[in-house]
C-alpha cells in the first residue's frame, strides 16, 4: 500500500521529456527514439573492435549506444553511474539481449570493471554489477566481480582531461588466478580504451586467456 502511494505522489518520469513512464521504464517511447544505438555487430568488424586491437589482442567488442554530448544516452549513462539509478544497467543490460546472440561462441566469464573500495563506499553500488548480472542470467555464463581489483582511488573520468585519462599506471590487479577462459570485459564508457586495455591485459597475461569488449556506450 506505502508503494502504490508513493508512486502515486511521485510517479516515475521520463529522464528526457519528464512524461510519466512505467516504473520498468527510464524514458519515455517517443524520447527512446532518439537513443542512438550503435548497431554494431559483435561478431565484426566495429570502430570499438579496431580501437582495441590498437591497444590489446581483443577476440569481439560491441558498444551499445553512441555516448554523444547533449544526448539521451548520456543522460541514461549519467542517470546510471551519478543519480543513484542502479536499476538503469537491468535496463540497458535488456537492450543488448535483444541485439547480441552469442550461438555457440559465448565467453566462458563476465567480468566487469571494478571501482576502488572507496569510490564503491562513497556511490554505494558498482553501477556494472546489475548490468553484469543481468546479462549473466540471461545467456548463462558466469559472473565474477571479483577477478579484479582496482589498485589506486581517483576521480571520476568524466571529470578528467584527456592527458589524466590517459595515465593509467598500475590501475589494477589481479584478486583471482584464472587460465584457459574467453573473458567478456564489460564497462560503461569507451572514451581513450587506456582503462579497460589495462585490466585487458592483466587477464591476458595470468594464463592462455582470451578477452572480448562490451561497453554500455562509445565517446567516439
Amino acid at each position: 500500500m506505502k508503494d502504490i502511494f508513493l508512486d502515486l505522489l511521485f510517479p516515475d518520469r521520463c529522464l528526457d521529456c519528464s512524461k510519466i513512464i512505467e516504473s520498468n521504464l527510464i524514458v519515455c517511447n517517443m524520447c527512446f527514439e532518439k537513443i542512438q544505438f550503435t548497431h554494431f555487430d559483435y561478431f565484426g568488424e566495429n570502430i570499438l573492435k579496431e580501437i582495441c586491437k590498437t591497444l590489446f589482442p581483443v577476440e569481439n567488442a560491441y558498444a551499445l549506444i553512441q555516448f554523444e554530448k547533449e544526448s539521451v544516452s548520456r543522460k541514461i549513462i549519467h542517470e546510471l553511474k551519478y543519480k543513484n539509478r542502479e536499476k538503469t544497467g537491468e535496463i540497458l543490460a535488456n537492450w543488448v539481449t535483444e541485439r547480441i546472440d552469442f550461438k555457440n561462441s559465448k565467453p566462458d566469464l563476465i567480468v566487469s570493471i571494478p571501482l576502488h573500495k572507496k569510490k564503491l563506499k562513497e556511490r554505494g553500488y558498482n553501477q556494472l554489477h546489475l548490468f553484469a548480472e543481468t546479462l549473466s542470467e540471461f545467456y548463462n555464463i558466469p559472473f565474477d566481480h571479483k577477478v579484479i581489483l582496482r589498485s589506486s582511488y581517483s576521480k571520476a573520468q568524466a571529470l578528467k582531461d584527456k592527458k589524466h585519462r590517459l595515465n593509467t599506471g598500475n590501475l589494477f590487479s589481479m584478486n583471482k588466478n584464472i587460465s584457459g577462459k574467453h573473458v567478456l570485459l564489460v564497462d560503461d564508457v569507451f572514451t581513450t580504451g587506456n582503462t579497460i586495455a589495462t585490466a585487458a591485459w592483466e587477464i591476458l597475461k595470468t594464463g592462455n586467456n582470451k578477452v572480448s569488449v562490451l561497453v554500455m556506450a562509445i565517446d567516439k
